[in-house]
């Protein structure tokens, strides 16, 4: 599983740094084509990682009978159901908590012995870097999730912690690039291409290229073959009720602009399954029953 971890970690790299370069040699995206392509990545590349969730629930909580599989559900879509109450009832502090746990949650990608500080700026490089060059853009974008009031409130303060974070990062970087060489390749890659590329672009080409493949390879790493193929044949359903529900919803919301309509399907989908996904995970890092659970790293460390 090291090697694979480690032809991932290049990819995602390659990605970052050949965007990064296309961005300073003066390519831009049509806006027009972006929101699509961003859209069909997330939901092709990124939900299915989460859609592993029902072979950590088989393997830790033993189900099996349909009861058992029913309650874990009930329990599971009850979790995403709160976060969707919160957004509707609270948004500002439904952003406010989404940007924190998908940090928390983020900063599991590095391997095991990455000091917390480490884990911490790379957790927050995507959410926070942006505003250093992009904070209007990421603010319409937050916007669009949450209400420009939401917005206009998470921004200056992203923005007032992007300088710092460089800085810090910069730092971490140079103090462990000769023990984790590696990995402070991939930090300064997402450093890199969280403040030169457009938010979402950067947030698609991590999300994409580095969370979620790493979370797939790290849940089928033990497994033999045949179990990989199975648990990877598991998510088949779950990914399918999400596109499923996600086509329903935005076709009942015909009424509300395209973009927003979009950016809120995805954005409040994603916080509305990364609560009970890290929850999940945690229960998976603390259990003596899975093998190597320490290479789950945080809290959420997939």
């Amino acid at each position: 599983m090291t090697s694979a971890l480690r032809r991932q970690g290049l990819v995602f790299c390659g990605v970052a740094f050949g965007i990064v370069g296309a961005m300073a040699a003066g390519a831009t995206l049509d806006a027009r084509l972006e929101l699509p392509i961003v859209a069909v990545l997330v939901l092709l590349l990124g939900v299915p990682h989460g859609s592993l969730d029902v072979v950590f629930a088989r393997r830790l909580l033993h189900l099996a009978g349909s009861r058992e599989w029913l309650l874990f559900s009930l329990g599971y879509l009850g979790l995403a159901a709160l976060v969707v109450g919160l957004w509707v009832a609270l948004p500002t502090f439904f952003l406010c908590i989404f940007l924190g746990l998908s940090a928390l949650h983020f900063a599991g990608d590095p391997r095991v012995g990455i000091s917390g500080l480490s884990r911490v700026l790379y957790g927050g490089a995507v959410i926070v870097l942006p505003a250093l060059r992009h904070g209007a853009e990421l603010e319409r974008l937050l916007g669009l999730v949450a209400g420009p009031a939401s917005g206009a409130f998470v921004v200056p303060i992203l923005g007032f912690l992007a300088a710092p974070w460089l800085v810090a990062t910069l730092l971490v970087c140079a103090l462990q690039a000769t023990t984790f060489t590696r990995d402070t390749i991939e930090l300064i890659a997402l450093t890199a291409v969280a403040i030169a590329a457009p938010p979402l672009l950067a947030f698609t080409i991590y999300f994409c290229a580095m969370h979620s493949p790493r979370h797939i390879l790290r849940t089928v790493g033990g497994l033999n073959r045949r179990g990989a193929r199975q648990a990877l044949a598991m998510t088949a359903w779950p990914t399918g009720i999400v596109l499923v529900v996600g086509i329903l919803v935005g076709l009942i919301a015909d009424s509300i602009p395209l973009e927003k309509r979009v950016m809120q399907l995805l954005f409040v989908g994603l916080a509305a399954l990364t609560l009970p996904h890290m929850a999940l995970l945690e229960h998976a890092r603390r259990s003596s029953r899975v093998a190597e659970a320490g290479q789950y790293g945080a809290v959420g460390g997939a």
